[in-house]
């Protein structure tokens, strides 16, 4: 039996109970509402009962599993160690591969973490994953969070030192999974998320910095600006600051990887100010003694109908170390997403092509 890695030791290890309690409390809500349903009469129990299937599903606007039509294939998994899709156990994923990745022509993995109100394919559909990763060639690894962790569906970034540090060690190992699976260039893997999947993935770049080319957040509160659920309201408002002795403790004197910051000025539920503190959050743990990042002129870009961007670059060296991203007039909402979708705004630039430009620049090239 092989030995397991300090990350899968830690969520591995921890809530057992608590796994099981869960269960069983999802187990009884369901019934109860379905029960309830079905007791109302034929007709009204069949749109209830579909109705509160849906809305214990956490997602706000289910969509079908998503496909490729113009080639590379979607294919899904489970992950974890032997809790079933529950608190700390397993979690299931979907991938996009593009055409022509093989182990001679391997691409980069882009790894995309859905906000509260989705799941894999949800986000998939708002983020227009397909169309951008195939012509972009970037593999896409999209895990799924269980209503079992949260009701929400929200990746427990609040909990930093023990759900969400959990967490972060179980989608480190299923990444791991990944690459060993599939032709992927392990030097340039990157994360990005929405809203709460934006703040675990600023998590996974603090707790794994030497793993990721890149990390990026859309719309996402500060990492370490919250320690419970309590707390995670007024750290969303912009009201509480992170704790940067947390994140430095964190990092171990480790140099953070480069990170993309996406965010709109009219965001009433993760307030602008959490980008403006992650940023300021990421230069201050750069390592004392190491290379400054130099700040650049802000930039004001608009194209055609799209809502406008200023954006504030840090450069190191020839690359991008920080960049943030200020869209004009744009809500709690995926820049640039599909229409019919929640937490998409159509009008919006690109949020996923802007993410993708900047993490090609930050990583080796492929061949």
């Amino acid at each position: 039996m092989k030995r397991r890695t300090g990350s899968t030791k830690l969520w591995a290890t921890l809530g057992k109970q608590a796994a099981r309690s869960a269960r069983r409390l999802q187990r009884t809500v369901t019934d109860s509402v379905l029960r309830t349903a079905k007791q109302q009469g034929s007709a009204v129990s069949q749109a209830v009962g579909k109705a509160a299937r849906r809305a214990l599903t956490g997602v706000i606007t289910p969509a079908s599993a998503p496909v490729s039509q113009g080639g590379g294939v979607w294919e899904e998994g489970v992950w974890g160690f032997g809790l079933g899709i529950g608190t700390l156990g397993q979690r299931r994923y979907r991938i996009f591969v593009p055409p022509g990745v093989s182990v001679t022509r391997p691409a980069p993995l882009l790894v995309l973490l859905h906000g509260c109100g989705q799941d894999a394919a949800s986000f998939a559909a708002c983020a227009r994953v397909t169309t951008i990763a195939r012509d972009a060639r970037w593999v896409v690894l999209m895990p799924e969070q269980s209503v079992q962790a949260n009701a929400q569906r929200c990746w427990n970034w609040f909990r930093p030192d023990a759900r969400g540090a959990a967490e972060a060690a179980l989608l480190m190992s299923m990444i791991d999974h990944v690459c060993r699976r599939y032709a992927i260039v392990t030097e340039r893997v990157c994360a990005l998320g929405l809203s709460a999947g934006g703040a675990m993935a600023m998590m996974l770049g603090l707790r794994y910095p030497e793993r990721f080319a890149a990390v990026g957040s859309h719309s996402g509160a500060v990492p370490y600006s919250a320690a419970n659920a309590a707390q995670a309201p007024r750290a969303m408002r912009g009201e509480r600051g992170p704790d940067a002795l947390a994140a430095r403790h964190t990092l171990a004197g480790r140099r953070p990887p480069p990170l993309l910051l996406l965010h709109g000025d009219d965001d009433t539920v993760v307030a602008y100010d959490n980008a403006t503190s992650a940023a300021a959050l990421w230069l201050d743990l750069l390592p004392p003694g190491g290379p400054v990042p130099e700040a650049l002129p802000p930039r004001r870009v608009r194209r055609g109908t799209r809502r406008a961007v200023d954006v504030f670059d840090w450069q190191a060296g020839m690359r991008p170390f920080l960049r943030l991203v200020k869209v004009e007039g744009l809500r709690h909402a995926w820049s640039g997403g599909a229409p019919g979708q929640a937490f998409a705004d159509p009008t919006g630039p690109d949020a996923l092509k802007i993410a993708l430009r900047f993490f090609s620049v930050n990583g080796r090239a492929v061949a």
